[in-house]
């Protein structure tokens, strides 16, 4: 038996969609102009849940506004900060592989850098090059996977907001990937680490831009220790 309204039965689109996912947000390093991609000097977050937007721009600065999306996480905040002080679980919050994204977008390669992951050929040597000068050559061609790493964590300064995520492309990043996660081993339980969007500069030797400063953003994650008891809930 049916109770109440039922104006959602004729019209399913316009009912308010529940924000199911298992974080409640996620930390971006950049947004869509048109279709170029632009990268940010502060944390943008995005988020389904109006009270989580409100929390961020209270927070680190900005304004809860709407954006174009077809994801669950339909506000999004431009925050006034590059860093953010985090608790991270543990090491296994932390994961990356390789993919490649096809047109219609969907995974047309992803692997470990020696094996594949999918379930038709897990277990099968991926071809992907040894090097990672040739690896980084090939994504950037778009012929090859680049990095998928995703971090999930708690905002140390409200940590009952729930749990959020990273993802990040980076290569840079998971060059030290290694030593973060060797890290947050030795803490071996919740750990207070800082999120930040740090600048990378370097000199091009050829190309186009040849003796010119080059600079861009790489989040890093630098661990700092055990968190506060009373500031590490369970991810």
């Amino acid at each position: 038996m049916a109770r109440g309204l039922r104006i959602f039965e004729t019209d399913p689109d316009a009912r308010p969609k529940e924000y199911v996912r298992d974080t409640v947000g996620r930390f971006r390093s950049g947004r869509m102009e048109g279709r170029r991609p632009v990268a940010l000097d502060q944390w943008r977050v995005t988020t389904g849940d109006p009270k989580v937007a409100s929390a961020i721009a209270e927070m680190y600065g900005g304004t809860a506004e709407e954006w174009d999306t077809e994801s669950e996480d339909s506000l999004e905040v431009l925050t006034d900060a590059e860093s953010v002080e985090v608790i991270i679980a543990n090491a296994d919050a932390i994961t990356s592989d390789l993919k490649l994204w096809g047109m219609n977008g969907a995974i047309i390669h992803h692997c470990d850098g020696v094996e594949f992951l999918d379930e038709e050929r897990r277990g099968h040597p991926c071809g992907c090059p040894a090097l990672l000068a040739d690896r980084k050559a090939l994504a950037r061609a778009g012929q090859g996977p680049k990095p998928d790493t995703r971090a999930k964590f708690r905002i140390a300064q409200a940590p009952e907001l729930g749990v959020f995520e990273m993802r990040s492309g980076s290569w840079d990043l998971v060059r030290v990937l290694h030593q973060i996660q060797n890290r947050l081993d030795d803490v071996n339980g919740p750990a207070l680490c800082t999120l930040t969007l740090d600048t990378v500069s370097f000199v091009p030797k050829g190309g186009p831009r040849k003796g010119q400063t080059v600079s861009y953003k790489v989040p890093t994650i630098t661990v700092h220790g055990a968190a506060p008891a009373q500031d590490a809930p369970a991810a």
